[in-house]
């Protein structure tokens, strides 16, 4: 409204309830505003913005309220009502006025509510589609089943994904079954009462399991069942996860029997090649003949130190991780250093450890993978007396860094190489324990570096305290 007594008089009745805002800026109709009041002369100036505006706020009701006083010479048409949604002819009394804007402005508090919430619905439907896309295109089988209400011991499927269907074969056809329609004969007891007793406690779980495809064929299944709540924290639904390990369990059992064949095996045959070298040479004196048995003798008892190295391989790489009991690294490394000591008379073993710090840590074979690299740097060192420096320091509170570092001739490079780019027939590793150690780091998820030359090399460890 112009500047005048009417504009004064509506915002004076309007002020006590409302903040009030005065202009004959067209733009200002592009500002947030919950209601707009105005007069004729000002409607027929600003009839088109007054559209325009509609339009933007639609589908939030946005109130635009034409006053028409008897002396202002106009009159509302049938057109009018395309752009406004009350006429309100002046004089008026300042109740009635105050009354007839605060409807409208409470319609549109309340369209604004609903807005809101279609809105939030709209997010809330996206977001479930995308859940279920991103389910139904997982790259491991989701299964989810309903509680068992009744104490029937029945936890009926209620939602399989298409991998869980490509895995096993089934798929809706099932829901209302139990998911124990996947074990057969040779499914193990024990891990079906591993999963039962989780169930019964309502708590998470992860077996591997022999499955049965629909078409009969087994498969390893690394199977994971977690409880879902509801807002008061019952457990409404159990959610599972299947991945086909049967790969990964062929591969175990491979080790094992190799494992098996180098401890048990390949040991005794080797004590035979012993023996008989010894028969042979004390029966005779040919100097080419001992020369000879003697090959044979640091050929047997390198076969028996590979096999002794895949041994302690497997027994260090084999522990579960996380550890269970934390060690104090700094009260075994002092009696590592005695052991090598006594082991290697003619060897210097120093260490260097920050003072009040017990260094206690829960990373899976890490004494095993220092001992190893203090036994390599002295076994492979030809001077009369070998030096050993272990030094170790915490890189931050989480973090631990162990350094081994030797005056020896240094590790060729080509066994250095095959961490970074694997073995292959020409090249590879003929130091077990660079492997052993690089495999306890990578498993503590830290990092591990050589830096080696002609005058000595260092071995340098960084791993969490605590993985």
């Amino acid at each position: 409204m112009r500047p005048g007594r009417d504009r004064e008089l509506v915002a004076d009745a309007l002020g006590d309830r409302f903040r009030v805002e005065t202009t004959t800026d067209v733009e200002t109709l592009e500002s947030r505003f919950d209601c707009c009041v105005f007069d004729a002369r000002e409607f027929n100036r600003v009839a088109g913005s007054i559209r325009r505006r509609r339009e933007l706020s639609d589908p939030v009701f946005l109130p635009f309220v034409l006053l028409v006083s008897e002396d202002a010479g106009g009159s509302t048409t049938e057109t009018t009502w395309d752009y406004v949604d009350d006429v309100i002819n002046m004089p008026v009394r300042k109740r009635a006025l105050r009354t007839r804007i605060a409807n409208l402005v409470e319609r549109r508090r309340t369209s604004l509510r609903l807005a809101a919430r279609e809105r939030k619905l709209a997010e809330t439907v996206d977001d479930l589609r995308l859940k279920e896309q991103a389910m139904d295109e997982a790259p491991v089988g989701i299964s989810i089943a309903e509680v068992d209400e009744e104490g029937t011991g029945d936890n009926p499927l209620v939602y399989t994904n298409e991998e869980f269907e490509a895995l096993t074969g089934y798929g809706s056809e099932m829901f209302g079954v139990d998911c124990r329609f996947l074990q057969g004969d040779d499914t193990d007891p024990e891990a079906i009462a591993t999963l039962r007793e989780a169930i019964d406690e309502e708590r998470p779980v992860a077996v591997d399991i022999l499955n049965y495809r629909r078409n009969g064929r087994k498969f390893w299944n690394r199977l994971t069942i977690a409880p879902v709540r509801d807002e008061e924290g019952e457990v409404t639904h159990y959610v599972g996860f299947q991945s086909d390990i049967t790969e990964r369990k062929i591969r175990e059992r491979r080790l094992e029997v190799m494992n098996r064949v180098l401890s048990h095996n390949l040991r005794n045959k080797m004590n035979l090649i012993t023996g008989y070298t010894e028969l042979l040479r004390q029966d005779t004196d040919d100097e080419d003949a001992h020369d000879a048995l003697a090959v044979i003798d640091r050929t047997a008892d390198n076969l028996m130190g590979i096999a002794s190295a895949v041994q302690k391989l497997d027994r260090t790489l084999s522990v579960p991780s996380p550890a269970g009991t934390p060690i104090e690294l700094r009260d075994r490394l002092i009696e590592l250093r005695s052991q090598v000591e006594d082991r290697y008379p003619e060897a210097t073993v120093s260490l260097s450890l920050p003072p009040d710090d017990s260094l206690e840590t829960t990373v899976v074979g890490l004494v095993t993978a220092i001992e190893e690299g203090m036994e390599n740097a002295v076994k492979h060192n030809d001077g009369p007396s070998p030096s050993v420096e272990v030094s170790v320091e915490r890189e931050s509170p989480e973090w631990l860094a162990v350094e081994i570092a030797d005056d020896g001739p240094g590790i060729p490079d080509h066994e250095t190489r095959v961490l970074d780019r694997g073995e292959t027939s020409l090249k590879h590793a003929d130091r077990l324990g660079i492997w052993l150690i690089y495999w306890v780091v990578s498993k503590a998820g830290g990092e591990f570096s050589i830096d080696t030359s002609s005058e000595g090399t260092t071995v340098r460890l960084v791993v969490p305290a605590h993985p």
